[in-house]
């Protein structure tokens, strides 16, 4: 199979799942760059951050039209993510591939079992203690889009949930748009890397994951949220246990 068509289906499929759930995409994106692809695990992080970038906010357009944005807060949120997002993006180029590579598969197995443990609705703590763990919620997000190349929308759903007291759908377009604050601080620290980004690969699998999110977004209208987030959540084990056991050997 070319690396067109490839870079086509998992493009589709990292957009279905941005689209649908708000966040899980970049997860799925960097091993298919890899395996799939040929891409080593620091250029997959970088390529992955163009992906999200461009993806998140098509989704993000589309949410804003739904009115299921919160500005105000999404953009404090993120402020405290740029600066441990721009950081971490600066590090990720000097670390080995193998330590990278065993990283990402331990996140991805966090997100896996986050997701089959769906958020509810819970209280949201002290009003005063918000904006301290909101801060905190921010920079861990930053720190981990900037390392590992995830926009962390996994993250970011259930901690606007729990933290600033959102409902679903109002933390899933407010996660849309931290995740794009925090995917463009990391790449403007890996700009001397994005030029051997290999465009051929990158662009086909870019525009479908931006027909993909508006199809996921659709689709999440009509399958319930938990039986994605559990289709979803062990397709991302299967994808965590492979990359560990190579990380590993």
């Amino acid at each position: 199979m070319s690396e067109l068509i490839l870079a086509l289906i998992a493009g589709g499929v990292v957009g279905l799942a941005l689209g649908a759930l708000g966040g899980g995409g970049s997860v799925l994106a960097v091993p298919a760059l890899i395996y799939l692809l040929g891409f080593t695990p620091a250029a997959a992080s970088t390529a992955a951050l163009l992906i999200v970038l461009a993806t998140s906010l098509t989704a993000l357009y589309g949410h804003a039209r739904a009115r299921n944005v919160r500005w105000r807060a999404g953009a404090l949120f993120a402020a405290a993510g740029l600066l441990p997002a721009a950081a971490a993006g600066a590090l990720a180029a000097r670390l080995p591939q193998p330590l990278l590579t065993a990283a990402f598969a331990a996140v991805a197995a966090a997100a896996a079992v986050r997701m089959l443990r769906p958020v509810q609705d819970v209280p949201a703590g002290p009003r005063g203690s918000r904006p301290a763990r909101a801060a905190g919620a921010g920079a861990g997000l930053g720190a981990l889009t900037g390392l590992l190349g995830v926009g962390g929308g996994f993250l970011a759903v259930p901690a606007l949930v729990t933290v600033l007291a959102f409902e679903m759908q109002a933390a899933i377009g407010t996660s849309l748009l931290v995740i794009s604050a925090n995917s463009l601080a990391s790449l403007a620290t890996r700009g001397a890397t994005t030029a051997g980004v290999d465009w051929a690969v990158i662009g086909p699998f870019t525009g479908a994951a931006i027909l993909g999110a508006w199809d996921g977004k659709r689709l999440a209208t009509r399958i319930s949220g938990p039986l994605l987030q559990r289709t979803f959540a062990v397709v991302l084990l299967a994808a965590a246990a492979f990359m560990l056991t190579d990380a590993l050997t």
